[in-house]
């Protein structure tokens, strides 16, 4: 078997570079149910983060430090700031003023100068400013996981947001997390549970999973997912792959439902079987589910609608359910799609990807009941 150095995993996980025919933005005419593909500035690598708060408004970044917004749906999007030296690794926002932005932080990929791992936003993403933790902070930021919810407070009934920031490839391991929506953090170091956090998913206050690799070093690394019923406090161990070269990459629980799936990343340069894994009970206990058998689908992100409709990004393209997992048709998703998001819509529901381009199908609602 030939083995792959970590570096060189590291630059097929991050640069995605592409030819210089795909560097021109592309632009299709919307069709529903079909994949459209919108006209962005050309960046070389593929974009890691997409958020949006509606169907018209939403926001993401590049390894450049750039933010861009829209505000029709990803017709048109403008550059609204720029800070050359951060890598935007994730953006996450909580209403069209209110968001976060998180940055990989330094020592790891080439050209990132800023060691700030989390900014917010009140201004739409115009401008941002730190997140302060004081002494305790974490390395750098792989996902933003924003959760509203409602409590009790003197006889009413208010909304809160939740808010958890983790990371990183490569590691060092940690998140950031505020239960009240961005006044106050805390830090949860992960050093002793995980060698890297690509994802992370809170259901409620307390109730969450990390999506991560047991070691730094990805040659070591098997895929791993945690579990957590006290906020944090505590780690329990729900999936291992049990196989070298793999981390647990991107995760998605359809809302309101109890299943979810997540990809399963392999470096391994002599494996084709490609896997995502699938839980029924909130990240309790997890299956493994075939994809494909192709040595160049190797996995980025994952979208679900709904417990049997959804998509995975791969660096050879898209794949696409209707069953569950079952069985997998190729999809007309651009290369290495790592964020996919559901929005609801008039006539049912969006779903966004951002990988070397930016994406859109309209599908119809998930079925009640």
């Amino acid at each position: 078997m030939k083995l792959l150095t970590a570096a060189a995993i590291a630059a097929l996980a991050c640069a995605m570079p592409l030819a210089a025919e795909d560097a021109a933005p592309v632009a299709a005419a919307p069709a529903a149910g079909e994949w459209r593909t919108f006209a962005t500035e050309a960046y070389r690598g593929k974009r890691d983060s997409v958020s949006f708060v509606d169907a018209e408004h939403g926001w993401y970044g590049t390894g450049a430090g750039d933010l861009f917004a829209t505000t029709d749906g990803g017709a048109t999007w403008q550059k609204i700031a720029s800070r050359p030296g951060t890598f935007i690794r994730a953006v996450g926002f909580v209403d069209r003023q209110n968001g976060f932005i998180g940055n990989i932080g330094t020592d790891y990929y080439p050209g990132v100068i800023d060691d700030t791992p989390l900014y917010r936003t009140r201004d739409g993403g115009v401008t941002w400013e730190a997140i302060d933790t004081g002494d305790a902070t974490i390395k750098g930021v792989c996902a933003i996981d924003i959760l509203p919810v409602k409590r009790i407070y003197q006889g009413e009934l208010r909304p809160r947001t939740i808010i958890h920031a983790a990371g990183r490839v490569g590691g060092p391991t940690g998140i950031l997390r505020s239960v009240d929506g961005g006044d106050t953090w805390s830090v949860i170091d992960m050093g002793a549970h995980a060698g890297m956090i690509l994802d992370v998913k809170f259901f409620d206050e307390n109730t969450g999973l990390v999506f991560a690799a047991t070691n730094a070093d990805p040659v070591q690394a098997e895929g791993l997912v945690l579990r957590t019923e006290d906020g944090g406090q505590t780690w329990k161990e729900v999936y291992r792959s049990g196989r070298a070269y793999e981390l647990i990459w991107k995760a998605s629980f359809p809302e309101g439902g109890d299943t979810g799936y997540a990809t399963v990343q392999s470096y391994d340069p002599e494996r084709a079987t490609q896997l995502v894994i699938r839980s029924d009970d909130r990240g309790r206990t997890w299956r493994e589910i075939e994809i494909a058998q192709d040595k160049a689908a190797r996995q980025f992100g994952i979208g679900f609608v709904d417990s049997e409709r959804g998509f995975v990004g791969t660096a050879a393209g898209g794949f696409a359910t209707i069953d569950g997992g079952t069985t997998w048709e190729r999809a007309p998703i651009a290369r290495a799609a790592n964020k996919f998001q559901t929005v609801s819509t008039d006539k049912g529901v969006r779903v966004y990807a951002i990988g070397t381009e930016v994406q859109a199908i309209d599908l119809p609602a998930p079925p009640k009941g």
